[in-house]
């Protein structure tokens, strides 16, 4: 009995702290407060020398491994852009800053790393910045490590500003092997900091975030938590995260994982579908087989309503469609507003119309025309001659003469009278202008006699 109790003691002992471990891998305070002023409500982790030396970390071997598995079927991260912005000033202990590459090198190992994967590049700051590799450089997973476990700490300031001003302009560049808009790739930023930024992070985080870089903000220890919200994306809740110890800082790592992993649901078997499960965005829909339609509770399928079924209500033809039905007419019926009923449509053969000459059938109706040499009527039903002798009708308007001309006409004035200016009334000719014609004739007539007397009385001599 002895035996058994302390078994169950042992057991206990190495099961508690694993439990109260995993229960409160990071904290997240609220906007304006520093963690130093935060209650020690929130567990600290604390690492005895018997678990740092299980730390997954070599040294002398210039390698990592992580105690992450490799990501399974059901989880595989999205491609990104991923760029590590890491605080290496002297408030940055030596261990501690291997705890922040032990953080990159699980990171890394939760990432489906690639060319055509997830891209990776690592940014070093204090007070001044250096790129130690961009997203061009590695595309396996193992040459990203090593080159990990070779970055040195600069010491010095904080200068954090600086350093996401330097990944907009060197990291987050095609040249350095960020992909074009085009291909929709996030690109995303992780900055790790233990300290207060000692520039202005506002505004370069605030430009930053404009041009499309989605900002994770994680303090660690003596962060300054406000500066953490001002530099991260919106919602600020989801993009902050907080540990009091590096020592811990590891397990941040899992959370990263869950937020850049691409969940296969449907695999997950916890959806209810009733028939067909369809991934979308990381969550999951339902959907039916053919000849099945989605019901309103998105979840069950019920046989879809055709013509088969005699659900229907079409007065005369039912016509089946991809996902329902719809109501036609027998030739001759157009169909109604209602789209059930039918009506006969208005043809010449019903003797409905008022057409004076000719009827003639349209798709749903019937319009009127006229034989030839007549025109349609603006009534759309009579027809009138389009040869019509307007001098013969009596509707010009001339006061003498009128003369038929084409299809239209002109007027005249009978011997003795002239048309007038307005070309339809005349005028008598003046008696004066008959005297003046006559007298000319007669001078023309008797000039004519006295030259024809001259010419023959000078022949004769």
């Amino acid at each position: 009995m002895l035996w058994l109790v302390r078994t169950l003691g042992c057991c206990l002992c190495v099961l508690l702290p694993v439990a109260y471990g995993s229960r409160y891998p990071f904290a997240k305070f609220p906007s304006g407060r520093r963690a130093d002023s935060v209650p020690r409500q929130v567990k600290t982790f604390r690492r005895t020398a018997t678990s740092l030396a299980d730390e997954p970390y070599s040294r002398g071997t210039d390698s990592y491994s992580s105690a992450i598995s490799p990501t399974d079927d059901v989880c595989r991260s999205r491609p990104l852009d991923l760029v590590f912005i890491i605080d290496s000033s002297r408030s940055v202990r030596p261990e501690e800053f291997e705890k922040v590459k032990i953080f990159l090198a699980k990171m890394i190992d939760t990432l489906d790393v690639g060319e055509r994967a997830t891209r990776v590049a690592v940014v070093n700051y204090a007070s001044t910045v250096k790129v130690e590799f961009n997203l061009r450089t590695y595309f396996d997973k193992g040459s990203m490590k090593h080159a990990v476990s070779r970055i040195s700490p600069l010491t010095a300031g904080t200068m954090t500003g600086l350093a996401i001003q330097a990944a907009m302009d060197e990291a987050f560049t095609e040249e350095s092997g960020a992909r074009p808009p085009s291909l929709n790739i996030p690109k995303v930023a992780i900055i790790v900091t233990d300290g207060r930024p000692q520039d202005q992070v506002q505004e370069v985080a605030s430009r930053a975030r404009a041009s499309g870089i989605e900002i994770y903000a994680v303090g660690v220890d003596r962060a300054d938590i406000q500066s953490l919200r001002l530099m991260a994306s919106e919602p600020v809740d989801d993009h902050v995260s907080y540990v009091e110890t590096y020592g811990v800082i590891e397990k941040l790592a899992l959370k990263f994982r869950e937020t850049f992993c691409a969940v296969d649901a449907c695999a997950l078997g916890t959806h209810n579908c009733e028939q067909i499960c369809v991934n979308s965005d990381g969550s999951w829909r339902c959907d039916c087989y053919e000849g099945y339609t989605l019901n309103p509770d998105k979840r069950t399928c019920s046989t879809r309503e055709t013509c088969a079924s005699g659900t229907h209500n079409c007065e005369q033809i039912c016509v089946s469609t991809d996902d329902s039905w719809r109501c036609d007419c027998y030739e001759g019926y157009t169909l109604n507003p209602d789209r059930r009923t039918c009506s006969s449509r208005e043809t010449c053969d019903s003797g409905t119309h008022d057409c004076e000459q000719i009827c003639v059938n349209t798709d749903d109706s019937w319009r009127c025309d006229c034989y030839e040499g007549y025109t349609l009527n603006q009534d759309r039903r009579t027809c009138s001659s389009k040869k019509l002798d307007v001098c013969a009708s009596g509707t010009h308007d001339c006061q003498q003469i009128c003369v038929p001309s084409g299809g239209s006409h002109y007027c005249d004035c009978y011997e003795g009278y002239t048309l007038n200016a307005d070309k339809k009334t005349c005028s008598r000719t003046s008696r004066s202008s008959l005297s003046s014609e006559v007298t000319e004739e007669a001078c023309k007539c008797e000039a004519f006699v006295k030259f024809h007397t001259l010419a023959t009385s000078q022949k004769k001599n």
